[in-house]
C-alpha cells in the first residue's frame, strides 16, 4: 500500500486551524498527529502552506456527451483538479439529455475512463419521465435535476401533475433551476419588440429578471413544504430569494437548502459594459445589492453551499449577438481562488469558504466519507499557498474552451498541490495524467 505523509501542515478543518502531519494510506487519511515518521513513506512538505479538505462543486456542466467542442470530462476535471476541486457533480443537459437509467450510466462510464476527480451525475427530470427516476439507485447518483426553467431538449419540467408526482415521490435529493418561463418569455419579448439588433448582455437581467427568479423558487419552495421534499435550490440570484431562505438551523436539520455560485458573488450588472456575453449566464447576474444580499446571507447561513455552475461554450459562440450567445460561463479551475479573493470584500476567512466549499456540500448531500481532513475519510485535499497569486491568462487555462472571463484578473494565493483518493494530481504546475477520480457515494439513511 502507497503511504504519503504531509508534513507541517496547516490544516484547516471544521472552524479550526492547526500545525499537524497527515498520513496518508492508500486512498485514505490514516492519521493526523504531530511529528509522522514513517521511512517507508513519501514525504511532501507542507511547510508555510494550508492544507484544505478537497471542493466539492456540485453544479458543472462538462458537456459530454454531444457536446464536446466545448467541453469534456477529460479537460473540465483536469482545470477543476488545478483549482482545487477534488469532486464534481455534473448535470443531465448534455446531448442526449440524461433521461433514463442507461443513459445515466453512460456518463458514469466515461468518467471512469477519464476524470481526474471525483464524479457523480444528477438524473434528469422531464414531463415524462417519472417511472425512470425514480427506479434510480440514489446511493450511487447524487440527485435529481429538475429545471423549472428552460433547457436543453426536453428538460423544461412545467407540467403540474409531473412536478406534484416528483416532489411527492422523490427518493432522493431535487435540485432545481427557478426562472419562470413565461415571465422570461414575455420579457424577452417587450425588449426585442423595442431594441431589436440593438439588444445586448446588459439587458439579460432585464430579461431574465428577479421576477422569474423569485416565482420560480417561490413555487418550489412551496411544493417542497407541501410534500416535505428535500429541496436544494440551484444559484439563487437575487435579494428577495436570499432573505426567504432560513436561517438559525443547522445543514444537517434543513430540508431545503439553498446555493449560490461565485460569479453572482464577484460580479454585479455594471461588468456588463466591459465583458458583455462572457458573463452571459441563466439566471443572469444582476446588481449589486443582490451581489451584497447573497453574501451577507452566505455569511448568516441562508445559503448554504457555494459552487460554479461550470458552463463552457467556444468563444466563437460567446461572440456572436447577444441573442444568439449562449448562456454559461468557465469558473471551475480558479473558483476556490476568487472565494480567497472576496475574502476581504466580505470579511470571510478560510475556516468559512472551506465549510462552504467542503464540508456543506458534503453534509448536503450526504456524500460517505469525503469534504473533511479527517481519520479514515478519503485523502481529497488541497494544498493552498497564500503567499503566492495566480495572474490568470491563457496560458494556463484548461478548460477546452480556452477562455475565462477572469483573464487579465490577479488573483491572491495559489493552489500548490491536489490530492484525490490519496494520490497526486496536480503539483502545482501541471496535472498528472492517470485515472484518479472514484464515483462518489451518498449516505440514503
Amino acid at each position: 500500500m502507497n503511504k504519503l505523509i504531509v508534513k507541517n501542515a496547516l490544516i484547516i478543518n471544521e472552524g479550526s486551524s492547526f500545525t499537524s502531519d497527515v498520513m496518508i494510506e492508500g486512498s485514505r487519511i490514516a492519521r493526523i498527529d504531530t511529528d509522522i515518521s514513517d521511512a517507508s513513506a513519501s514525504v511532501l512538505d507542507a511547510q508555510g502552506k494550508c492544507l484544505l479538505p478537497g471542493c466539492i462543486d456540485d453544479q458543472v456542466h462538462f458537456r459530454e456527451p454531444g457536446l464536446t467542442h466545448k467541453a469534456d470530462i477529460f479537460t473540465e476535471s483536469r482545470a477543476a483538479v488545478a483549482g482545487g476541486v477534488t469532486s464534481f457533480m455534473e448535470m443531465p443537459n448534455t446531448v442526449p439529455p440524461v433521461l433514463n437509467r442507461t443513459a445515466l450510466e453512460e456518463k458514469y462510464q466515461l468518467a471512469r475512463e477519464r476524470s481526474a476527480a471525483n464524479y457523480s451525475f444528477y438524473m434528469g427530470a422531464s414531463n415524462s419521465n417519472a417511472e425512470e427516476v425514480l427506479r434510480v439507485d440514489y446511493r450511487n447518483v447524487c440527485g435529481i435535476k429538475i429545471f423549472m426553467g428552460s433547457s436543453t431538449g426536453d428538460m423544461l419540467v412545467d407540467d403540474a401533475t409531473a412536478l406534484e408526482r416528483l416532489f411527492g415521490e422523490a427518493p432522493a435529493l431535487i435540485a432545481t433551476h427557478c426562472e419562470d418561463e413565461s415571465t422570461i418569455r414575455a420579457n424577452a419579448e417587450i425588449y426585442r419588440s423595442k431594441l431589436g439588433s440593438d439588444l445586448t448582455a446588459a439587458y439579460h437581467p432585464l430579461i431574465r429578471s428577479r421576477e422569474a427568479c423569485t416565482i420560480s423558487s417561490g413555487f418550489a419552495i412551496s411544493l417542497a413544504r407541501r410534500f416535505g421534499t428535500r429541496l436544494h435550490i440551484l444559484h439563487l440570484s437575487t435579494r428577495e430569494e436570499a432573505l426567504a431562505m432560513e436561517t438559525g438551523l443547522p445543514l444537517s436539520q434543513k430540508r431545503i437548502t439553498a446555493e449560490v455560485c461565485v460569479h453572482h458573488l464577484f460580479y454585479d450588472s455594471s461588468k456588463y459594459a466591459s465583458l458583455g456575453n462572457l458573463i452571459k449566464c441563466n439566471p443572469a447576474i444582476k446588481e449589486a445589492s443582490d451581489r451584497s444580499a447573497l453574501a451577507q446571507a452566505l455569511k448568516e447561513g441562508g445559503l448554504d453551499v457555494v459552487a460554479t455552475d461550470h458552463a463552457p461554450h467556444t468563444l466563437e459562440e460567446k461572440q456572436k449577438p447577444y441573442a444568439q450567445a449562449p448562456s454559461g460561463l468557465p469558473l471551475v479551475q480558479h473558483s476556490l481562488l476568487l472565494m480567497v479573493e472576496m475574502s476581504e470584500r466580505y470579511g470571510w476567512d478560510l475556516p468559512f469558504i472551506v465549510e462552504k466549499m467542503a464540508h456543506h456540500p458534503a453534509i448536503c448531500f450526504g456524500i460517505r466519507d469525503r469534504g473533511f481532513v479527517r481519520e479514515g475519510y478519503y485523502a481529497d485535499l488541497v494544498l493552498l499557498d497564500l503567499k503566492g497569486e495566480t495572474h490568470v491568462d491563457k496560458a494556463q487555462l484548461l478548460y477546452k474552451c480556452g477562455w475565462s472571463p477572469l483573464e487579465g484578473v490577479t488573483l491572491h494565493g495559489r493552489v500548490a498541490a491536489t490530492l484525490v483518493n490519496g494520490q497526486l494530481v496536480y503539483d502545482g504546475r501541471s496535472v498528472i495524467r492517470g485515472k484518479f477520480g472514484m464515483r462518489l457515494e451518498f449516505d440514503r439513511s
